[in-house]
């Protein structure tokens, strides 16, 4: 396990150990791994010849302070979990600073209105955000392929989409959600809640695939009333949004048109934690 916290060791040694037919996995992430992270680094290992993990909790992307505070930071269990899945694996793990060189600001991109769905609308500057940070770190590891977790969905999209507009060389795997037995998409962010919350949230999921069976026979207007009043029956929650978008172009679905593939987007808060989740509605 090499582990490395400035960008420049980290460029020179995979200059170091690579070669013109090294395939290199990457694993973008921002710690306190769960099975979710750790299914996308084994896919990676198994895939390719060499795997680098990034752990990074990235500032730009948070436009909620207090987000960032309580953002769990979990670097040596984290460590340990990658090295038991790939004992050869990488461990980039930077300081703020040697990231952004002193200047901790989003660049501003273009992703043709993706940014301004969903996410986006409820979380100005965050897709910005997201974007310095994932271009940067491409640019340091330059990955044959990157791997992601479909539970963020819209950030998928604009990553393809910040990769072909950049016509970086590489390939974008997008990986299924793993689920808690409750249901409850797995996220860092799930530590967050007490017991009992983290088994309540799996009302989520639930409303989720009722959403589902619901969009077969109803319009996308009908489907997301039912849910917003489901979600008004059970005031532990905090509905921000509820959406039924067209899943390549994330446009809101106003009348469905045949072959096209929707897809169901939410947030929801439940004791002050934000937590979001997806299902293909097709």
């Amino acid at each position: 396990m090499q582990i490395f916290n400035a960008k420049t060791a980290l460029k020179d040694y995979l200059r170091s150990v690579k070669t013109k037919k090294s395939s290199i996995g990457f694993v973008p992430t921002m710690g306190a791994l769960h099975e979710g992270h750790q299914s996308l680094i084994a896919q990676s290992t198994q895939e390719n010849d060499i795997t680098v993990v990034s752990i990074f909790v990235n500032p730009t992307q948070f436009n909620n302070p207090e987000d960032l505070e309580k953002y769990p930071r979990t670097l040596d269990d984290d460590i340990k979990k990658i090295a038991d899945i790939n004992p050869n694996g990488i461990v980039f793990a930077p300081t703020v600073d040697d990231m952004y060189e002193g200047k901790t600001i989003s660049q501003s991109f273009d992703f043709d209105g993706l940014e301004n769905k969903m996410e986006g609308k409820f979380r100005p500057g965050h897709f910005d955000g997201v974007g310095t940070i994932v271009k940067l770190l491409f640019e340091i590891v330059e990955p044959t392929k990157a791997y992601f977790g479909e539970k963020d969905f819209q950030q998928v999209q604009i990553v393809k989409k910040m990769v072909a507009k950049n016509h970086l060389p590489l390939t974008i795997v997008v990986c299924p959600i793993l689920r808690e037995t409750s249901g409850l998409a797995m996220s860092s962010r799930n530590e967050r809640l007490p017991l009992q919350k983290r088994k309540d949230a799996s009302l989520i999921y639930k409303i989720l695939k009722e959403a589902k069976e619901k969009f077969k026979n109803n319009s996308a207007q009908k489907t997301t009333q039912w849910v917003k009043n489901e979600f008004d029956k059970n005031k532990e929650f905090t509905l921000e949004y509820f959406e039924i978008a067209d899943e390549d172009t994330l446009s809101t679905c106003n009348k469905k048109i045949k072959n096209k593939k929707y897809r169901a987007f939410i947030a929801v808060f439940i004791d002050n934690v934000r937590l979001i989740d997806t299902i293909s509605l097709n």
